[in-house]
């Protein structure tokens, strides 16, 4: 590639850096490269590539009673996160458990593709209300629309480096969905930024109480979350950053949050009677 072509691409790319800003479905600016909608295409490509494989080698729901558990907390959690964005009706949600017990992680892709690693399980023993702020906070992402974001990040590097290497021509007409599925799988490690940390934990813990699982899980989650790995770093920690103040936060939201709870657990009870 001619060095004028090279210093093009790099001038579009910042001017599309610049330029492509939406609104998060939380009211806040956004920068994006790519659309909700390109972002959960490229998230389905991504999410085939990492569980088809591990799925081969017999490492995907192969509990069944975890798999069950994992799924009936995820299902009450995509009940209410279609309550908060009746377009994820749409979404192809699904949840796989991941058999990997060194790898204490979870994540959700753009449009709903989630996965949960069994070292998460084993080593901070969560009990199903810890889970489902878990597994809430990563729901709260997508909602959010952070998946894109970080995919975007992860998509403007990615491309950054190959274009550099390639010459245009009809071999490489294939670049752009390759591309975004690569940057898809990229923004899994990709760390979050702390503003939208603070928005998944607040989306988080509300999107548990309403389905029922109890607000103070969100603060003895994360104390368990601390104490995990020794002088290690677990991966949800990495790409997971903790603010110093999250258990405070997440503290002084237990109040406007218990009134969800506490409905939800009405409703529960009333369905239960005979």
């Amino acid at each position: 590639m001619s060095t004028l072509l090279r210093i093009t691409f790099l001038i579009s790319l910042i001017s599309l850096s610049l330029f492509a800003c939406t609104t998060s479905p939380t009211g806040r600016s956004q920068l994006m490269i790519v659309s909700e909608d390109e972002a959960i295409a490229a998230s389905k490509q991504a999410y085939d590539q990492v569980i088809d494989p591990l799925a081969k080698e017999g490492k995907v729901d192969n509990d069944a009673a975890l798999t069950k558990r994992v799924q009936t907390i995820t299902n009450r959690l995509i009940v209410q996160a279609e309550i908060t964005r009746p377009a994820t009706k749409n979404w192809d949600w699904s949840v796989k458990v991941i058999d990997d017990p060194d790898v204490v992680n979870a994540w959700c892709m753009a449009g709903g593709k989630m996965a949960i690693y069994t070292g998460l399980i084993l080593k901070i023993k969560p009990t199903d209300d810890e889970l489902a702020q878990v597994m809430g906070h990563e729901i709260s992402h997508a909602l959010a629309n952070h998946s894109a974001e970080r995919m975007s990040r992860a998509m403007a590097t990615a491309l950054g480096i190959s274009i550099l290497g390639m010459t245009v021509d009809d071999d490489n007409k294939g670049l752009t969905l390759a591309g975004a599925a690569l940057a898809a799988k990229l923004a899994l490690e990709l760390p979050n930024s702390r503003t939208a940390e603070a928005e998944a934990d607040r989306m988080g813990i509300e999107l548990a109480a309403k389905a029922g699982y109890d607000p103070h899980a969100a603060v003895t989650l994360w104390q368990k979350m601390e104490k995990v790995g020794g002088n290690g770093v677990p991966e949800f920690l990495s790409t997971h950053p903790a603010p110093a103040n999250r258990q405070q936060t997440l503290e002084s939201l237990i109040p406007e949050m218990m009134p969800y709870y506490e409905a939800a657990k009405k409703r529960e009870a009333k369905t239960a009677q005979p």
